[in-house]
Order: C-alpha cells, then structure tokens, then sequence
C-alpha cells in the first residue's frame, strides 16, 4: 500500500478503502467512463488496494482515442493544405492516421499549430485574414461549450476564414452502447464529474432503469475515485439502482444551463462513429445547418476520406471493458508511445498509455506476459 504512505489524504483513502473491504461480499465489475480516472486509478495503483471481488474496467472516456480514424486522416489531408493554419489541442499531434500524424505534416511544412483553447484559433483567424484557420473540436460534452463559443465569436466578428472539425461524442448513448451489448461485463458505473458539471446527471436515470445498474457520479482525486466505488458497491450489495452523486462540490442534477443552451444553439445530436467501436447512433454533435459554413470538413471536401483500423490493434474491445491492454498481442512490443498502432496508447488519458507508463503488465491473451522494451 504505496500510495497510501505517499497521497496527501492517504488516511482517509485507507478509510474508504476499509469500508469497501467492509460492505464487498461478491464480484462486482465497475467502469470508469472517465480517461482522467482510468489515469488517476492506474497511477496510484487504487484497483490494486480494492478487495479482489472488485474489478475496474476502462472506457470510452477518452476523447483523442475515440476519434475516428478517418476523421484523423481529414484532418491530415486538411492540416496539409499550404492555404491553411490548422490548430488542434497538443494531444491530437502524435495520433497516428492511416499513414502519418499530424507532426509530420509539420515536418513536412503544413501549419500546425498548437492552441489552448479554440478562441486562440479566433485570434489566429483574426491575425491571418489571409489563411484558413481550421480547429479540431474533439471532445466529450466537457469541451463542447468552449468550441460552441469559437463557431459564435467568429460569427460576431464576421469572419469567413474561421472552420472547425467537429468529433464530439457523448456519453449516455455510449453508455447505452456498452449496456446493451451482448457482451456487456459491467454492473455499475463511475460517472465522470466534469462532464456531469456541465450536463447534469438527469440523462443518467433512465440509464440506470433501463439496465438495472447504479451509477455514481465522481470525480478524479483518489479519494474521489473511492468514495465513488464505495457509493456503486453498497448500491450493488444493497440490490439497489439508480444515480448517486458522489461529487456534490462540483456536480448539480440540472448542471450548466446556460452552457448546455449554447450548445443547442450551434451544435445538434448526430450518429458519431467512435474509432474501434463503430457508429452508435445519437452519441455525437455535428453544426447545425444554420452554422455550416464553419463546417471544415464541408469546406474543404474531405468527407469522402475512409479508412481502415490496424488489424493488430484491439483499442475498441478495450474501450469497452472487454480487454485490457495487456491483453493485446502488440502492447509495448509493435505498439508503444513512440510507435503507436492506436490513440490509446498515446493520449494522456488513454488507457494503453496508462499502463504503458505506470509499468503495468499482466498476463495476455496467449498466457504470456504483457512486455515492452
């Protein structure tokens, strides 16, 4: 126990901890939707202090790697333009396409630049009247309002030369995706906190009823992580579902109001495909045809572009708690962060770079142990 001597409020983990040991009488499966938790749980070893009944599985809460591969390879076929500054948050930089990443269009002399926020590429478009300035808008609903605000400040200052390309997913339906398959493996869900900071959690009890599975909302310290697992296993033991806010601080039912009415505003639901999984339908946001124009995969004609995943990569059975990434055959050996095969492997909230980096291994598929050099 490490990271009990070693985390700031170790005490009270340890107490939570002791209660999960208390009320655990049977195996329970739970997943984390969050990337940011799956991190947080890897790091600090937390699914290793947990009573072996208790399994965490990962899911599809990372952004970078849910987005589609064709939708990487638009935004490489756009980033390559000479007309164009293509501007995207750092971690979309080393997710590999079909061929290449977007660092190496920059090697190879596109525009690639690295912003914090998408109204830094409304600064952009405002300094270079002349170029097309294009922001990948990934994200999960946490995101949304920020890009949402970039496609309206653009249209305040009448500017023409300003596109986004849009990836955003939701997690309900993603949710509905990974319940409902035949497969399914989980009984309960951690909910991750930002997201339901600006959604609320009202979209989560039908979930629940429908499914029959608790699901408590939390966030990402390590005593945020427990408190949640302790909320979902005494809500499992006690046969009970439903959604438990764990996280009060930050977390309303209702959420963000006016956040979530300026999404509506620009942005409406769509069918999304999510990269290893396959389209789910109503899990995303796509411009609304009044916003078109700042639709960059309209403008630039790249909706045409397909492509196909590596055979070698099993990222999608991992987003969907199936596997874990020890389990594939190419983990730390043909797939690593300097090589990657898929986004999980290197966004900083992928599950792959997670275990990659904090040194877990275990055994795979083929009964040999998970490896890298």
């Amino acid at each position: 126990m490490k990271f009990v001597a070693e985390y700031r409020d170790a005490k009270p983990v340890q107490g939570v901890i002791e209660q999960i040991y208390r009320v655990t009488t049977r195996p329970w499966v739970l997943m984390e939707i969050c990337g940011g938790q799956t991190h947080a749980i890897v790091r600090h070893g937390i699914d290793q202090l947990l009573p072996e009944e208790i399994e965490l599985v990962h899911g599809p809460g990372c952004p970078v790697c849910v987005t589609p591969l064709e939708l990487i390879d638009q935004a490489l076929a756009i980033a390559a333009r000479p007309d164009v500054i293509f501007t995207s948050y750092g971690d979309m930089l080393r997710v590999p396409g079909s061929a290449r990443d977007l660092f190496a269009v920059r090697a190879a002399g596109g525009d690639v630049r690295v912003v914090y926020s998408p109204l830094d590429a409304v600064k952009i478009a405002q300094q270079n009247p002349d170029k097309q300035i294009v922001f990948f808008a990934i994200g999960f609903e946490t995101t949304a309002p920020a890009n949402v605000m970039s496609v309206l400040q653009a249209q305040a200052l009448g500017l023409k030369n300003y596109s986004i390309l849009v990836s955003h997913v939701r997690v309900p339906p993603a949710m509905h995706a990974i319940l409902g398959s035949p497969e399914n493996r989980v009984q309960g869900f951690l909910a991750a906190g930002h997201v339901c900071a600006v959604m609320g959690y009202w979209d989560y009890p039908p979930i629940a009823q429908q499914y029959r599975v608790p699901i408590a909302v939390t966030g990402f310290e390590p005593l945020d992580i427990v408190q949640g697992i302790l909320t979902a296993v005494r809500a499992l033991e006690a046969g009970r579902v439903g959604v438990e806010n764990a996280y009060p601080r930050a977390v309303t039912f209702e959420g963000n109001k006016p956040a979530q009415a300026m999404i509506r505003k620009v942005f409406m639901e769509c069918d999304r495909k999510w990269r290893g999984v396959g389209t789910i339908p109503s899990s995303g946001w796509c411009l609304r045809p009044e916003f078109e124009e700042y639709n960059a995969e309209t403008r630039f004609e790249v909706g045409e572009i397909h492509a196909d995943e590596s055979p070698l990569c099993i990222a999608g059975r991992i987003l969907q708690g199936l596997k874990k990434p020890f389990d594939c055959l190419a983990f730390g050996t043909l797939c690593s962060p300097e090589h990657p095969l898929g986004a999980t492997m290197v966004s900083s909230e992928g599950a792959c770079a997670a275990y990659h980096k904090y040194g877990r291994v275990g055994v795979n598929e083929c009964g040999g142990m998970g490896v890298w050099a």
